[in-house]
């Protein structure tokens, strides 16, 4: 910043990206119309090839609104309600649990007992081998959703109970008016696309040691367009506050400070190297003890 002080200018909200993520939730609405009457077997494809890609790109608009990139920061609510909306085609409730432990995330990078991002002993000894890491990547929904609650279980909140109360009654009223189906083409989409999916691939990209000394990465390749430039992800960690429509920027201007920097090329050769090579697995992440920082 020092340097390049017009990195500030690039903070603040991004004025499209509610209407980006309320066209993606209409569209989702719209398919769950459209698939009410298709069979199983092409419930589970259209989820995995459509449905679960945008409801995997609506938890990526999240990440960018838990950072009040939507409304701003002086709009704190409004960016927690519109993550509520913005949660309604994946499912399940999420939105709000996400905010509460990514802030920690940031302050805590590789935090033992803190940054929940971080694999268990278990995962670490038992996903070792190259179809038991193959399984892990397709458990990672369920290793994301409940390793929170062990490794640092917080008091539920008030908008966690809201966004579930939200969330429920938009799955009863889908259920009610077109059936079974589509709610499990939602649920079923985000199971899927957040398991083993080429999309996925950005979760072992971002903070998997694959060359020592180095704990993150980006990737400047075309699945950007669909998840809200999270590949720019060492950029994302230096400003938080950066929409990510503006992090391909950052890194134009201060190119000295990131060009040299190791990046992937391919979200799916980062996994084909996570399941087959036997350097790699859920132990492969930095780990530190970190002091508490106190709350201002």
């Amino acid at each position: 910043l020092a340097k390049y002080p017009e990195i500030k200018t690039l903070m603040g909200p991004d004025p499209h990206l509610k209407w980006i993520v309320s066209g993606m939730v209409f569209v989702q609405l719209l398919a769950c119309y459209l698939v009410k009457d298709l069979s199983w077997k092409w419930i589970f494809f259209w989820a995995y090839a459509f449905g679960g890609c945008i409801n995997h790109s609506l938890t990526l608009a999240i990440h960018d609104i838990s950072h009040n990139v939507a409304f701003g920061n002086k709009q704190a609510k409004w960016n927690r309600w519109f993550a509520v909306f913005a949660n309604l085609p994946i499912g399940i409730p999420y939105s709000a649990s996400f905010k509460k432990y990514h802030i920690d995330h940031h302050r805590y990078l590789g935090g033992d007992s803190l940054d929940v991002d971080i694999p268990t002993d278990f995962e670490g000894w038992f996903f070792c081998t190259p179809l038991r890491k193959l399984l892990w990547l397709f458990l990672q929904p369920l290793f994301y959703s409940l390793r929170p609650l062990y490794v640092n279980p917080k008091a539920i909140t008030r908008m966690e109970i809201l966004n579930a109360l939200v969330q429920f009654s938009v799955d009863l009223i889908i259920y009610y008016l077109w059936g079974l189906k589509p709610v499990i083409y939602l649920i079923a989409g985000t199971i899927l696309c957040l398991g083993f999916h080429p999309i996925s691939g950005h979760f072992i990209a971002e903070h998997y040691m694959f060359l020592k000394g180095y704990e993150t990465y980006s990737y400047y390749g075309p699945l950007n367009w669909l998840t809200f430039n999270v590949g720019y992800h060492m950029e994302h960690h230096d400003f938080p506050s950066i929409p990510g429509c503006r992090l391909p920027m950052v890194k134009k201007i201060a190119a000295e400070y990131y060009d040299n920097l190791p990046h992937h090329q391919s979200w799916i050769r980062v996994l084909w190297d996570f399941v087959f090579d036997d350097t790699l697995g859920p132990y492969s992440r930095v780990k530190r003890l970190c002091k508490l920082a106190k709350e201002s």
